[in-house]
């Protein structure tokens, strides 16, 4: 009975030490293992085995990229105009054992050194500078954090300004700046809309203008063309009436007959006098005929 208490004792103790010698360390994570208080080894993911009684886990750390965002911080800018700057820093852990034992509270040094850093980059900058140069600052910041951050196994992939706050004198004079821009811009488009519709509206006269031109432009010459067409039809029918009467031989009665007929229609028009040919000698021997004829 002694030896069935001790038994369960001795698989219990077993199951505990089992326990803490296999370690399951997940992905983008590192274990580190110190012996006796001492660093002794990181382990990486996957399935590992330490020391139960010597070994201990003394931390875990993250590889993902990890993103801080910062309380504003007020910062002086060449000019004298206090700002409050917000930063945002994205970085992450390149070797777990410096950044276990390089630096106490990684990230209060690393908000700390943001703030010193943000602070000698915007006083060497006017208002305006820092204003417009909102990338050229994050390169440099992220380029001395970098560099400053590389002994404790940190790597700072890029650092955002988040916010960038003037004072509220500032403030309003570039609200008031904006506005009259936008005005201005404003007036610049309606005189470039207005001055585009006038020109619109004169190209579209002058293309009127022009169709009418060349429409009674192709009247007059419609107008001309059927004249002449008439007066053309005209002089074939008469010279066709003339070549009628040359090959049937008239007599000389219905040559006066015709003559007369001349008579006639140039009496009918604006003509005052008449000049008979000396031809005709006697004008009523002429009627007589003209009755005979009838």
């Amino acid at each position: 009975m002694f030896y069935i208490p001790f038994f369960v004792l001795l698989i219990i103790l077993i199951a505990i030490i089992m326990f803490k010698a296999v370690k399951i360390v997940p992905e983008s994570q590192v274990y580190i293992v110190e012996k006796l208080g001492k660093y002794y080894q990181s382990l990486s993911s996957g399935l590992s085995f330490i020391n139960p009684f010597f070994d201990k886990v003394s931390r875990i750390v993250s590889l993902k990229e990890q993103v801080v965002d910062f309380d504003p911080q007020a910062v002086i800018t060449k000019d004298n105009a206090t700002m409050q700057i917000d930063t945002v820093v994205y970085f992450q852990i390149t070797d777990p054992k410096l950044y276990t034992y390089g630096v106490e509270r990684p990230l209060s040094a690393i908000e700390n050194l943001t703030a010193t850093t943000l602070r000698n980059i915007i006083g060497d900058m006017t208002v305006d500078e820092t204003l417009t140069s909102r990338d050229i600052i994050n390169t440099k910041m992220r380029q001395e954090l970098d560099d400053a951050t590389d002994p404790w196994g940190i790597k700072v992939n890029r650092v955002e300004l988040k916010s960038i706050l003037p004072p509220n004198d500032i403030r309003i004079a570039m609200e008031k700046e904006m506005k009259a821009e936008r005005e201005k811009r404003a007036k610049i488009l309606e005189a470039q809309a207005t001055r585009e519709s006038a020109i619109l509206v004169a190209e579209g006269e002058k293309q009127s203008a022009i169709l009418r031109a060349e429409a009674e432009k192709e009247v007059k010459i419609k107008e001309a063309e059927g004249k002449a067409q008439a007066i053309l039809e005209i002089q074939k029918a008469e010279a066709e009436a003339i070549k009628v009467l040359n090959e049937a031989k008239p007599s000389k009665e219905i040559l006066a007959l015709k003559s007369f007929e001349t008579f006639e229609k140039v009496a009918d028009g604006k003509s005052t006098k008449i000049l008979i040919p000396s031809e005709i000698q006697n004008l009523a021997g002429f009627m007589q005929v003209i009755k005979e004829i009838k």
